[in-house]
């Protein structure tokens, strides 16, 4: 399976935020490596891929009640 990685435009601000997703995105199968540069404006994650989707990875942090916007890399 080739690994990929996908960008998102999220409004993940803070820590606090990014442990909200911290359980879901660790246990997510496919994902192999992930992070949030709460720094950035935009405040982007950056996903390694082993096979989820973009769509699988806005779908979780959507669960959350955060936005995931992706981006073209």
């Amino acid at each position: 399976m080739e690994n990929k990685e996908f960008r998102f435009r999220t409004n993940l601000n803070c820590g606090g935020c990014v442990s909200k997703v911290k359980a879901d995105l660790d246990n997510a199968e496919g994902l192999s490596e992930w992070n949030v540069d709460i720094d950035n404006a935009d405040k982007i994650l950056t996903v390694k891929s082993k096979g989820i989707t973009k769509d699988e990875v806005a779908a979780i942090i959507k669960s959350k009640g955060f936005k995931a916007e992706p981006l073209n890399s």
